[in-house]
């Protein structure tokens, strides 16, 4: 059958989403088809094949290197510690020149078409035969590493590091294939369980994020041109271990010449399948620059499971129809990706109290701030400069109860010039060097479209509030950086996305609605129960193999025994009993009553926001 007709045959079959088998099945009659060649080029109407340096077709192949037995432990290490980009199919003993297991007439003195001879990492000659060397190969150990070079290819040198083992270090390389958009699932689901050959691509979209510069220029091969609608989609390759080989600079190393690999009498249809019954899902989390994400099937179902809890309205304000159903997900998507995460909360709503903040908003942001001082990302607090020694305090007493690990920087904004909230956001005002990747704003008082700022009751608190908002603005022209706003009433910095449903839904919303919009709008019955959220989702989201894998690009090794640790970030009933007590305390009171009660949004903690969390927990570690 040919390509194109198995193309076709994919694109005809009607299968739902959840008849998984089926559409899997499909995909890898596909895939193998696409292995059975030693090229391919994806276009945006079809997958085309031709024929390329190819002595026994359909025959899956192997990337050599060759080097003394005395760096063969450390290589193995190194491979393994990097297996989602170096899958080793074999590994021979010294002076071993067959691989029966691979290719039962092999000599890998002759098994390649022609090899690359590297002396202390230096390239030193193409030889046709390694027979000269067959004295210096007893002492040598040939390494047979899986490959998808079947596609014709663009190899680029990457800024992602492996992870290193004693002297092998390099950084990844990965092959691009241009993917038209609607066939993205498509090629991650056909590649995904394929581990022998790199399995489901390291990254989607701007490739820039990988630190390439120009995909004109590659390192190896031709140059591959993006149609319109073209994604450029990026896999490991094997060429990677080469890399390593070269610097570390061994005084004498083989490899084979490329598009001359190491060919086996495995066929493609023998490919061994992983052992992930996970179905990949794929979705663009930023515009600029272009970025997509993937995780499984499963943990999209349970953020979304998240999102529908936290969605609905006990107080009765109108708010389900500012929701946006997959806001969650998108945005904790961007989150996971991002280096340094900005976060600002704090509405003073209570004008005629000392101190003027509603309990809303700060419990949130901390339970957000825990699970990514977890994940081990640099976060920051911003808030009023009339409020700082307030929230000094609040983080004080969320480390001494449990909530936070540790302390976290507390940040003011002021306007002090027209390029002030640029400055702030990015180091020497230079918009390709950003502070932060993404902002959170949490019940943050929002600017509405005259300029002023207003409570739930029309009173205008402007005077009380710092222009935070101006950061937000400011993101909007910087590429890198996303935002997230929370909210529960349509007021709330980052509700501009959904300002129209608030003027027509939200009492007082023609008047009281932010006019500031970030680029993903989490609606909660209340503003907490998004930050609650926000953190479970985060530990879904590191809890997936697929997404970690991601994540990591392959390179080194899963995250999950940090899972404890993430888990004991995560928001609990006794932790949040005990921060509300604090802020009870210290004399922060209730959003809609102003009651120095245990109570938030005059909504009891007990039996409401206590029942909320004990749900998100029960989704989470289901």
């Amino acid at each position: 059958m040919k390509a194109s007709h198995l193309w076709n045959q994919k694109e005809n079959l009607q299968v739902k989403r959840s008849d998984t088998h089926a559409l899997r099945n499909g995909l890898h009659i596909l895939l193998y088809q696409k292995f059975t060649v030693l090229g391919a080029t994806i276009c945006s109407s079809a997958i085309h094949f031709k024929w390329k340096n190819s002595t026994i077709p359909g025959s899956k192949q192997a990337i050599v290197a060759i080097l003394h037995k005395s760096l063969a432990d450390d290589f193995k290490k190194f491979c393994h510690a990097n297996s989602g980009v170096l899958p080793l199919l074999y590994r021979s003993k010294p002076g071993e020149w067959k691989c029966p297991s691979l290719n039962s007439d092999s000599d890998i003195r002759t098994g390649c078409l022609q090899y690359r001879k590297y002396e202390y990492g230096a390239f030193t000659g193409s030889l046709n035969s390694l027979k000269d060397y067959s004295e210096q190969l007893k002492d040598m150990v040939a390494f047979y590493l899986g490959c998808s070079s079947n596609f014709e290819k663009v190899l680029q040198a990457t800024a992602v590091p492996c992870y290193s083992i004693s002297t092998f270090c390099c950084n990844l390389v990965v092959t691009m294939r241009p993917i038209p958009e609607s066939k993205l699932e498509a090629a991650v689901l056909a590649t995904s369980e394929l581990k022998e050959t790199h399995g489901a691509p390291i990254h989607i979209g701007n490739p820039g994020l990988l630190g390439i510069q120009d995909l004109s220029k590659p390192d190896y091969g031709d140059p591959v041109h993006l149609h319109p609608g073209d994604i450029p989609m990026f896999w490991a390759c094997s060429v990677t271990g080469i890399e390593a080989i070269i610097n570390c600079r061994s005084p004498l190393a083989f490899t084979h010449s490329s598009g001359r690999m190491f060919v086996t009498d495995l066929k493609n249809d023998s490919v061994r399948l992983g052992s992930s019954r996970e179905v990949p899902q794929v979705h663009c989390i930023s515009q600029d620059p272009l970025h997509y994400s993937m995780l499984s099937a499963e943990a999209e179902k349970k953020i979304k499971t998240l999102e529908s809890l936290i969605g609905i309205d006990p107080g009765n304000r109108g708010i389900l129809h500012l929701l946006r159903p997959g806001e969650l997900l998108k945005a904790c998507l961007s989150l996971s990706h991002a280096r340094s995460v900005l976060v600002t909360t704090g509405f003073p709503t209570h004008f005629n109290y000392e101190p003027p903040e509603e309990n809303d908003g700060p419990p949130g942001a901390l339970a957000i701030v825990a699970m990514l001082q977890a994940l081990e990302k640099d976060v920051a607090i911003v808030t009023d400069q009339r409020a700082m020694d307030l929230n000094k305090k609040i983080i004080k007493e969320a480390v001494q109860i449990g909530v936070l690990k540790e302390p976290v920087p507390l940040l003011s904004y002021q306007r002090e010039c027209a390029d002030s909230a640029l400055t702030f956001l990015c180091e020497n005002g230079d918009p390709r060097r950003t502070r932060f990747d993404h902002l959170i704003a949490i019940e943050r008082a929002g600017m509405a479209a005259d300029g002023n700022y207003y409570n739930a009751r029309k009173v205008n608190i402007k005077h009380l509030v710092d222009p935070i908002d101006e950061l937000f603005l400011a993101a909007q022209t910087i590429p890198g950086i996303t935002t997230t706003g929370v909210g529960d009433g349509g007021n709330e910095l980052g509700m501009g996305k959904v300002k129209d449903a608030v003027k027509k839904h939200i009492k007082n919303g023609d008047v009281i609605a932010c006019d500031v919009a970030a680029d993903f709008a989490v609606v909660a019955g209340v503003s907490n129960w998004g930050g609650y959220a926000i953190a479970c989702a985060l530990y879904v989201l590191s809890t997936c193999e697929i997404h970690d894998r991601y994540l990591r690009r392959a390179v080194g090794f899963s995250q999950s025994p940090k899972k404890t640790v993430w888990l004991s970030a995560l928001p609990s009933v006794t932790k949040e009993e005990k921060l509300l007590k604090a802020l009870v305390q210290l004399e922060v009171r209730s959003g809609v009553s102003a009651s120095l009660e245990m109570e938030v949004d005059a909504l009891p903690f007990y039996n409401t926001h206590s029942t909320m969390i004990e749900k998100l927990l029960q989704e989470v570690q289901h």
